[in-house]
């Protein structure tokens, strides 16, 4: 079931910072720092359950399991990436369906060509903006809960240019779409005038080493913006750490020696996974089973 949460963070005009998961150790750390959102990234997903490249390799099989799963397993209400829907529109009605009934929050759909690629990477192409407004419009239509948000983004800036990519915002706004997507601005410049030019929650997306400047949360409210999501921060740390712990194994043969600061902590991942709540089910159980009266 979605979240009214969220929805009441965009109504009060409270500033989202939401940072991006992948698994779920990401996605049970962030769940416990006192986001609004989070966001559930296709790069990061489709990298850690596929080991691929985020260009439309991943299906809606492959996804909506995975993106249930950091719903049921978060607090947090999450907003989850869903690419282009997956194909037409029936494809759409069907994916929306089984996001919010996989308890997301909200669903982004954007208004490439398939199969997509990811943001901030070349190449992209963008399917007639009536037909993206088709799809939004068929997305509302299937929601089933008014909690449920339509975030509808569009990638026509880098290959038709940003009055292009405005004019796409304003329609998908009209069609229906709660939260407004203009991907890779390329300055503040930019950023500023879609703030200025569509009236409905903007969503930035801070991509370290991606196409857009990345701004601070104040300053990205000032300019318009409702929301923003760092899709790549984790699994970019995530990575860094693994190579560094890694090389330190290889070098050295052992564990030794790793700074704390390179370590979670088994005691904190064991307490994080649940495990207590298992230690306690066993020992309740344990006293009143056949077997432990057997062995008395």
């Amino acid at each position: 079931m979605a979240h009214p949460s969220l929805k009441s963070a965009f109504a009060e005009r409270r500033f989202i910072v939401a940072p991006g998961i992948f698994d779920m150790i990401s996605a049970k750390v962030a769940d416990g720092m006192g986001f609004t959102s989070l966001y559930v990234t296709g790069f990061g997903t489709v990298a850690s359950h596929l080991g691929v490249a985020d260009a439309g390799i991943a299906t809606y099989t492959d996804m909506v399991g995975r993106v249930s799963t950091f719903a049921r397993g978060c607090k947090t209400p999450v907003i989850a990436d869903a690419d282009t829907g997956y194909g037409g529109l029936l494809n759409v009605r069907h994916t929306v369906m089984g996001y919010e009934a996989g308890g997301v929050t909200g669903i982004q759909l954007e208004d490439q060509e398939m199969p997509k690629k990811c943001g901030h990477t070349p190449g992209r192409k963008v399917i007639p903006a009536e037909e993206m407004c088709l799809k939004i419009k068929v997305a509302v239509e299937a929601r089933r809960d008014p909690n449920f948000l339509i975030v509808a983004r569009t990638d026509a800036r880098t290959t038709l240019g940003l009055d292009e990519a405005i004019r796409r915002g304003r329609m998908f706004a009209d069609a229906g779409a709660d939260v407004v997507f203009i991907e890779s601005p390329e300055s503040e410049a930019e950023m500023q005038a879609i703030g200025r030019s569509i009236d409905k929650p903007l969503l930035a997306n801070m991509v370290e080493g991606g196409r857009t400047p990345i701004l601070p949360a104040a300053r990205l409210a000032e300019i318009g913006y409702a929301i923003a999501i760092y899709p790549a921060v984790g699994f970019l740390s995530v990575a860094a750490a693994l190579e560094r712990a890694f090389s330190h194994l290889k070098q050295h043969g052992d564990s030794n020696g790793l700074p704390a600061s390179e370590s979670y902590g088994f005691g904190r991942i064991c307490e994080l996974m649940g495990f207590p709540e298992v230690w306690d089910f066993d020992k309740k159980w344990a006293q009143i089973s056949p077997l432990a009266e057997e062995k008395r």
